[in-house]
């Protein structure tokens, strides 16, 4: 054990947690279970420029830099949803609480979060931090855009809260929109507010086996696959007979999500959406993929790493002002290719604002575009 974790555990010894597999040994493990003790830990790590890596389901750690922590700052004991008020179609949920429990609690009066599908241990916090969005994305937007209200606790210590749980009475800075994929820099995301969304009367999975230049009025989601095509219906009984009958393939019942792309390898392509077509003709035959039309993402899962072809891809996808990202891999690759790639040119914009929230950079540092 080294000096410096004996003297952390000394000082953070209240809220002291199990080690977590596959992290550094020599990092302190805490569980705050208040944003109160969340400021008292991050007081301390800002004092002394002490790196930490907050952790939440584990799920999207490979985004970004990596991150050489003294302090791993866990969720698990932020776990609470705080109010519930389904009338008002809203949300407050602590930042541990995984997302499937939350989306099954939901469900029992009929409502969405309309959060990541196939979440895994993945948390609200960490869906929020990470910007991570779901298939539904086409129909209802982007994560951020259910964000209504954000209690974050900044790399200094402090509490602040930005947004409002009432969206006519939301002014001032937009702070949900500013958290949101951003990855911890500004401090850890401690609680949401989110906009709920009624669940439909009924719901079906069309398969078809090509793509199709059209598919139909407003579905759930299209994901393209290398071998068919799933589209995402929901609407009344007589509605889904229509645009079923309309549509043909395979009809079921329900929303049945596709896993991740196989592989240890994992990127994400993003183009504006008429360049979807194109950019699956650049993708490697071995590569497997969910592209999503309208959305103008590809989601790749490999089993090796191919070099060459990454870079072709990504000098492209620049090129037409996308971005090819790499969201997990094996360590190795991360000494290969930065996982960001060109750092945009708002960076000194973003350097400071994160100075405004975490003066000594010492939540996630690393883990942006630009090493930031």
């Amino acid at each position: 054990m080294t000096s410096l974790k004996s003297a952390l555990q000394g000082r953070l010894g209240a809220f002291l947690s199990e080690p977590i597999e596959g992290l550094p040994e020599e990092a302190a493990v805490v569980a705050p279970s208040t944003l109160d003790e969340a400021a008292v830990i991050l007081t301390l790590a800002s004092k002394h420029t002490l790196p930490v890596l907050v952790w939440a389901g584990g799920t999207h750690q490979g985004l970004g830099g990596r991150v050489d922590p003294a302090i791993v700052l866990s969720t698990a004991r932020l776990n609470t949803i705080v109010d519930w008020q389904p009338d008002d179609l809203t949300v407050v949920v602590e930042a541990g609480v995984r997302v499937a429990d939350l989306e099954e609690r939901l469900a029992e009066r009929g409502q969405t979060a309309v959060l990541p599908e196939v979440p895994g241990d993945g948390t609200v916090g960490g869906a929020v931090a990470g910007g991570i969005s779901g298939f539904r994305r086409l129909r209802f937007g982007p994560t951020r855009d259910r964000v209504l209200e954000t209690d974050l606790v900044t790399g200094d210590g402090r509490i602040v809260r930005g947004g409002g749980r009432v969206v006519k009475n939301v002014t001032g800075y937009d702070l949900p929109r500013l958290a949101a994929g951003s990855l911890g820099s500004l401090g850890l995301i401690g609680r949401v507010c989110l906009k709920l969304w009624p669940l439909p009367q009924e719901t079906r999975t069309v398969t078809l086996p090509e793509p199709r230049p059209d598919y139909g009025y407003r579905p759930l989601a299209v994901v393209e696959e290398p071998d068919r095509v799933l589209v995402f219906l929901a609407g009344t009984p007589a509605e889904m007979d229509a645009r079923t009958a309309e549509l043909g393939g395979r009809c079921e019942r329900g929303l049945l999500w596709p896993g991740q792309p196989e592989g240890a390898i994992r990127l994400s392509l993003r183009v504006v959406p008429r360049l979807l077509r194109e950019a699956l003709t650049r993708i490697p035959s071995s590569w497997g993929y969910q592209a999503l039309p309208g959305v103008g993402e590809v989601r790749v899962g490999a089993s090796s790493f191919q070099l060459e072809s990454f870079r072709e891809l990504r000098h492209w996808a620049e090129g037409h002002g996308g971005a090819l990202v790499v969201t997990d891999a094996p360590a190795e690759v991360y000494e290969l290719v930065d996982p960001w790639g060109t750092p945009p040119a708002s960076m000194d914009l973003q350097r400071r604002v994160v100075a405004r929230f975490d003066p000594d950079r010492v939540v996630n540092p690393g883990r942006l575009p630009g090493s930031l």
